[in-house]
């Protein structure tokens, strides 16, 4: 009976230690990445929003390319 219980089951997964590191490695960088790195672009791709739409309608309003009341118009067409 003592031979059995010394021949446990536990020699038998010898081959997963490595594993049980990397799977907390695994959850750390999971977790710098939601909550550290969040609105940053981080390792994993950028998001790219184009161009703010605001910044171009002052830029054709400052160029004199529409008018005052234009501008006004798609600005607050922007903000809605």
């Amino acid at each position: 009976m003592t031979l059995f219980l010394s021949t446990g089951w536990h020699h038998h997964g010898w081959f997963l230690w490595p594993l049980i590191p990397l799977f907390w490695i695994g959850v750390l960088i999971l977790f710098a990445r939601f909550v550290v790195w969040r609105g940053r672009p981080g390792p994993w791709g950028r998001r790219y929003a184009g161009p703010d739409p605001r910044a171009i309608l002052a830029e054709r309003y400052a160029r004199g390319e529409i008018g005052l009341e234009e501008y006004r118009e798609r600005r607050g067409n922007l903000d809605s």
